[in-house]
């Protein structure tokens, strides 16, 4: 069986969680914690980066980041399940994933700035430098709307894994001026049940 280490809080880890289930491959994966900080974790071992998610092979191997994760799940479930084979479709679809998930890292460099750092040291230049890489994505995905539609690809699980951290962390502000993407992020959850079954608990 595959192991999958991620955490329930982890934008990354719920977007392969989400891939999987779209691909029928959930009952092929055990999920297992990872405690990131912790020095004993074997996280360490299994990705010497210590990062989540880490998908460990049936042969011990180990596949990290969540992008290479996601296309070693859609090619054991047969190829061109949720990342196109070929073609426009195919670019389309890695250029949402590739917005999704840099707003992802912005949002995550934001919180670790408030987490990891005492407040008189954090860097507040920083904190708008990342915030602005959210706002500006959010725009460009509000304005282009229409990308976001029909079959669902790795980069609309991106986009929506991305809203969901911001609606975590960031207390769903981002919803207020974005009233399409609101309205997308619904009818994605209607479609794909595994998106409410891997929300992190708040």
């Amino acid at each position: 069986m595959l192991v999958l280490r991620s955490s329930p809080a982890s934008p990354f880890g719920r977007k392969v969680k989400i891939a999987a289930a779209l691909l029928g491959l959930t009952d092929r994966i055990r999920i297992v914690t990872a405690d990131t900080l912790d020095p004993n974790d074997v996280l360490r071992t299994q990705n010497p980066l210590g990062k989540i998610p880490t998908l460990v092979l049936e042969t011990g191997e180990t596949l990290f980041d969540s992008r290479v994760i996601v296309e070693y799940l859609d090619a054991l479930a047969g190829g061109g399940g949720v990342i196109p084979v070929s073609g426009p479709e195919r670019f389309a679809a890695l250029r949402l994933q590739a917005l999704g998930d840099g707003l992802m890292d912005a949002a995550l460099a934001q919180v670790y700035e408030g987490r990891f750092r005492p407040e008189e040291m954090r860097v507040q230049a920083w904190l708008d430098h990342q915030a602005g890489k959210v706002e500006r994505a959010l725009q460009a995905l509000e304005t282009a709307h229409a990308a976001l539609g029909g079959r669902i690809t790795v980069g609309e699980i991106t986009i929506a894994c991305a809203l969901g951290y911001l609606d975590l962390r960031f207390a769903g502000r981002w919803r207020s001026e974005h009233s399409r993407l609101v309205a997308w992020l619904a009818d994605f959850e209607s479609r794909v049940p595994a998106y409410a079954a891997t929300r992190p608990p708040t």
